[in-house]
Parts: C-alpha cells; structure tokens; sequence
C-alpha cells in the first residue's frame, strides 16, 4: 500500500526526492522518491557515504518535491568526453 501511494505522489510530482549536488564530479544525483521529506533525509546517510568512497567532493543536498526526468545529469559530460578540450562556440561539441 506505502508503495502504491509513492507511485501516485510521484506521478504527481508531489513525491520527495534528495538532489545530490557534488563539485567533483560535477553530478547532480537524484535519490528517492519518498513519501516524506522526514524519510528522504532519513534515507540519504548511506548514498553519501558512496559518493565520499568515491572521492566526490563538494557535496550538497536538497530536499523537495519533484519529478525528475533523469536521476544522474552529468554536468561536466563533454569534459568526461574530451578532456582538456572546451567547445569553441556554443553548441559545438
């Protein structure tokens, strides 16, 4: 039944998600959903921990209510790409 009512919070956009913000790598993570912002926080403590065994650096959290489309956006993805090479004019990649 808990599961059933996330599902429909979600398909809201009403459920809460943890965004995960990390400098390096430039990420933003996407943990969740859940029915309460109490047990996205509650929830959080172990990815954390991942992403500092991972050396990620710079770490923030948001707490909210969202729908995210994707669960990992890789900001610094032409980098990861091309390292060392930086588009020249916008839209070049």
């Amino acid at each position: 039944m808990k599961e059933l009512s996330i599902d429909v919070l979600n398909g809201l956009g009403l459920a809460w998600w943890a965004e995960i913000t990390t400098q390096t790598p430039r990420c933003t993570y996407y943990f969740g959903p859940f029915m309460t912002k109490q047990a996205a926080e509650a929830a959080t403590g172990g990815y954390i921990e991942d992403l500092e065994r991972e050396a990620a650096e710079g770490i923030t959290i948001v707490y909210k209510r969202c729908k995210p489309r994707n669960l990992t956006v890789f900001e610094d993805l032409a980098e990861m790409n091309n390292p060392g090479i930086q588009p020249a004019f916008s839209g070049q990649m």
